[in-house]
């Protein structure tokens, strides 16, 4: 099994303090921690894509950009590239450039994205969302893949033996398809044989499950190989102590302050307590015991080989939350490598694509 770590860069208030940090120091833990993850051994290091409050992960390119250069050995991904938004002749751009940058580390996880807020920014509506994430995904594959490309678009001017550079270091790139509630998500990845990414962090797992099962079946009716398919999830939080009652203690403030704020600001309410979220919950909260035996159950209907943790505090101190990742690091993640497979595909940098033939090539 491999583990990310990943952020989607939230800016609000600490739940526990009330205390704000500057925008600047915000993007600094940001780079503090993607460090962090490659010295502790995570696998990935994921940031997010959201074009809202209280995010401030709008450009995922600069600031992966930044992380690929500051670290060796770590893959990079989105978590979500937001196709759905995007012209995707200038998202290839920049993740072709990213792909350079990076030595070839970069992975992508692409969704439609969520929010009313970003819909209205890019004058997207909920009736075509679906259909620009398709189609942005299958001109952004062409891109990659072919040195021109000719696509009868709807929206954006179509493309007509259209040459965009750089051409890419990695040919070609692995695109899981991030889902979490559309059965239209899950279609797209099986139809291209491509992994799939469950959200897999606001409900209990009958959900994800159910669309999970889905894409296996999709997967089959395409024709690909069973053997082949890969799937990741996400958790809805951590935090690894000694014990349970240390953990609970722990993450006790953090649930309930999170659990005011979604009151106050009229958001649903899953988990009403703790010992609830704990439990029903894809949350990682308890001893290194508990933590493998709650991954195996969700392994048992989910059949994943990736796992995604938060790289935030989130209301934990810094020195919490890093006691909590060193301690799933050396006593979580080894047993997990052991007993659940990796995805059934090489982790390193995908080969380079070789250059360009003279009869290809077009100054």
């Amino acid at each position: 099994m491999k583990f990310l770590a990943i952020t989607l860069i939230v800016h609000r208030p600490d739940p526990i303090t009330g205390i704000q940090k500057p925008t600047h120091d915000r993007f600094r833990e940001v780079l503090d921690n993607a460090l962090l993850s490659e010295e502790l051994g995570f696998d990935g290091f994921g940031v997010g894509e959201r074009h809202e409050r209280p995010f401030i992960s709008s450009s995922p390119t600069v600031v992966l950009s930044h992380v690929a250069a500051l670290t060796k050995r770590i893959r990079l991904f989105t978590a979500v590239t937001t196709l759905s938004l995007l012209d995707p002749v200038r998202a290839y751009e920049d993740y072709a450039t990213l792909d350079h940058l990076s030595d070839g580390r970069l992975d992508l996880i692409i969704g439609k994205g969520n929010g009313a807020a970003q819909r209205d920014l890019f004058h997207v509506t909920p009736e075509d969302q679906w259909d620009r994430n398709a189609e942005s995904y299958e001109v952004f594959r062409k891109l990659w893949r072919q040195d021109k490309v000719t696509a009868a678009t709807r929206f954006r001017p179509p493309l007509t033996d259209a040459e965009v550079w750089p051409r890419p270091y990695q040919r070609p790139i692995r695109v899981w398809h991030g889902s979490a509630t559309s059965k239209e998500s899950v279609d797209l990845a099986a139809r291209y044989g491509d992994p799939l990414f469950s959200a897999n962090v606001t409900n209990p797992i009958e959900p994800y499950a159910e669309l999970i099962r889905h894409y296996r079946e999709r997967w089959k009716h395409y024709g690909h190989d069973p053997a082949k398919i890969a799937i990741g999830a996400g958790t809805a939080g951590v935090h690894v102590a000694p014990t349970s009652q240390e953990a609970l203690a722990a993450y006790r403030p953090v649930f309930e302050a999170n659990l005011a704020f979604f009151k106050k600001a009229g958001l649903p309410v899953v988990f009403e307590t703790l010992e609830d979220f704990a439990e029903r919950s894809s949350a990682l909260i308890g001893s290194p015991q508990q933590v493998i035996d709650k991954v195996h159950r969700y392994h048992e209907q989910f059949g994943h080989t990736v796992l995604h943790l938060n790289a935030d505090a989130s209301g934990l101190t810094e020195s919490r939350h890093r006691a909590s990742l060193e301690l799933f690091q050396s006593k979580v993640a080894p047993v997990l490598r052991h007993e659940i497979p990796d995805p059934p595909f090489a982790w390193g940098p995908v080969l380079p694509a070789p250059p360009l033939t003279q009869e290809s090539a077009h100054v």
